[in-house]
């Protein structure tokens, strides 16, 4: 018979060691992959290591050729895609200091028109290599220099000859001859007309960027300051004639002068503001000023206002040289009007199809 093993026996306590052997080295795996789990989680969420990005900024070189002679100047190097044409322009000013930026003119194309000073490099890129063609414009001067000094000279001048200076005219003639009010009434209304204008050019216009070349001012300056020396000479003169039709001739056409100065006045004030608003997205409308009443018949009505100032003027003094300076100013204005009227035909075709430029009917 077999006998049944007793659990105190060798070979039962060697069983047992082994199954609690097994079981302490089972034990021990499950404490170290518990405490290599909380290692892990006490470390945080391993993350991996971030990719670097590179940011690429695609900068342009910018070559710069005589526009006559097709030669290379300079080449202004890496322009970021932000920039002006006025931020080239000081670059390329920094490599030729003789060339001012105001003096330069750049072009796409040798027989383009020259290019804004706010155009962004980027609009011009086809490739990272930009060619502009370059035009010395000559000495330059600013908007409010070019008006300030041709506006003060013809206001100098005339002062010059009311106040019948010995080198001018006969002292002993022009103590004898008594002065026509209309003299006097024509200093004050010529003197009130570029005064109106000085204080505008100071605090109305806003011009726009750029300059201009130094020799269109000195042409517009001969032009006023020389019709104005001939029209001061003939009104101030000792023996100047007054008016045909005397005292209603003078009156209304001074009257008829002030108006034009107001409505003047009042439609430059009624321009800046859109301007200054920023509201460019429509044409000019009339407000409740009567003055302002004329942009439902022209679409420049301060050359309409301009040429009645000098017209009025003239009937006022009788005088030829202001006929034929008013008869130059129309046609001059005449002209601005109609490239203007042609602008505004593109941008606000609807609203100034039906206006004449500057003269109701005529122009």
């Amino acid at each position: 018979m077999l006998k049944r093993q007793n659990p105190g026996t060798p070979e039962h306590s060697k069983d047992l060691a082994a199954d609690g052997g097994a079981l302490s080295m089972s034990q021990n795996d499950s404490r170290s992959f518990f405490n290599l789990s909380q290692l892990v989680l006490s470390a945080g969420q391993i993350k991996p290591s971030p990719a670097l990005k590179h940011s690429k900024i695609t900068y342009f070189e910018v070559e710069i050729v005589d526009v006559q002679s097709k030669k290379q100047i300079c080449i202004v190097d890496k322009v970021p895609p932000a920039s002006t044409l006025l931020d080239v322009k000081h670059k390329f000013h920094k490599a030729c200091p003789q060339w001012y930026p105001s003096r330069v003119g750049l072009q796409l194309e040798r027989n383009g028109p020259f290019l804004k000073d706010s155009v962004s490099i980027q609009s011009l890129a086809v490739s990272s290599i930009i060619t502009l063609y370059f035009t010395d414009l000559g000495q330059q001067v600013g908007w409010t220099t070019f008006f300030l000094t041709e506006y003060t000279g013809p206001l100098l001048i005339y002062l010059l000859f009311y106040i019948r200076l010995s080198t001018i005219y006969d002292q002993v003639e022009s103590r004898k001859n008594f002065r026509h009010p209309v003299v006097h009434l024509a200093c004050f209304c010529h003197c009130l007309h570029y005064i109106r204008h000085l204080l505008e050019t100071l605090f109305v216009h806003k011009f726009s960027e750029g300059h201009t070349p130094l020799k269109n001012m000195i042409k517009g300056c001969a032009f006023y300051w020389g019709f104005t020396s001939w029209i001061a000479y003939y009104i101030n003169h000792p023996r100047y004639t007054p008016p045909s039709f005397g005292h209603k001739q003078v009156s209304y056409a001074a009257l008829a002068f002030l108006m034009c100065e107001a409505g003047n006045h009042f439609i430059n004030v009624a321009l800046a503001h859109q301007t200054n608003s920023g509201n460019r997205t429509c044409f000019p409308s009339p407000t409740y000023n009567p003055f302002t009443w004329l942009f439902l018949l022209v679409s420049c009505p301060n050359y309409t206002y301009e040429a009645g100032s000098w017209i009025s003027f003239t009937v006022m003094t009788q005088t030829l040289p202001v006929g034929i300076f008013a008869f130059l100013m129309v046609i001059q204005m005449s002209l601005w009007a109609q490239k203007k009227h042609k602008l505004y035909l593109k941008r606000f075709y609807p609203e100034v199809r039906r206006k004449a430029a500057m003269i109701p009917i005529i122009f």
